[in-house]
């Protein structure tokens, strides 16, 4: 008697456009969005794509909720998370800077919160990153001394471990997540190049649908296995960034 295994097939994870891979983003939809502060390393075609679609209600998870533009001076003005707001899809920010390093520059967002269009979540970065992981990793809460006793200690709870006070922080988790990655195999593996290389990762980790865009997709073997900082089980879908897309308005 001879066993045979059967034939698995890979999923198909690459879609035509940033469309077609977000069409199914429901109202409401808690979604991570990457970025630093400048305009590199983002998934502006994503951004796009995501505007498009024009779901409402989007509860973000970011650095920032859109600086890029505000940040470049003397720069044409960039694809960054405004156009969501511009659009009046975010009903929610978590971010650690998501104010204007200029008051006299006041980005989108800081306009369209002081508007009460939307609501702020104040998270320092560390704090944001560490959230972050311990939602990928399955981990509930962690205790951390960042905002001890300041106002961002406000309804969570505290305790004096070691003679030092701390607070107790969740988790982050997500329903979709928008990437920038440089280049990734069909099977989802994916490489990073500069500052896409911030965020990226561990947000990859912490949502139900993860969408990354990259700038080239190569079949399964042609990465070498030292480069890959993603693997394909973190990624659901794959959109090929065109390649005369513009980052500018």
């Amino acid at each position: 008697m001879t066993f045979q295994a059967p034939t698995l097939e890979p999923p198909n994870k690459v879609y035509s456009s940033a469309m077609e891979a977000l069409k199914d983003v429901p109202e409401g939809s808690t979604i991570n969005i990457d970025g630093f502060a400048g305009p590199g390393g983002m998934a502006h075609y994503l951004m796009v794509g995501l505007r498009d679609v024009g779901v409402k209600g989007l509860q973000l998870i970011s650095n920032t909720a859109g600086v890029a533009r505000v940040s470049a001076f003397g720069a044409p003005n960039v694809i960054d998370h405004s156009i969501l707001v511009e659009n009046n899809q975010v009903a929610k920010a978590t971010a650690s800077y998501p104010v204007s390093p200029s008051a006299s520059r006041p980005s989108v967002f800081e306009e369209a919160f002081n508007r009460r269009e939307t609501e702020l979540e104040v998270v320092p970065q560390g704090t944001l990153a560490e959230k972050l992981r311990c939602g990928g990793a399955g981990v509930a809460a962690f205790y951390t001394p960042t905002g001890a006793g300041t106002l961002l200690a406000d309804g969570k709870e505290a305790r004096n471990i070691g003679g030092k006070e701390y607070i107790l922080e969740t988790g982050l988790r997500a329903d979709f997540c928008i990437i920038r990655g440089h280049k990734a195999d069909t099977l989802g593996n994916v490489v990073y190049k500069g500052t896409s290389r911030n965020f990226n990762p561990v947000m990859a980790t912490t949502a139900r649908i993860t969408v990354v865009e990259v700038d080239e997709i190569v079949e399964p073997g042609q990465l070498g296995p030292e480069e890959i900082i993603t693997p394909g089980l973190y990624i659901d879908r794959i959109v090929l960034r065109p390649p005369d897309f513009s980052a500018y308005l």
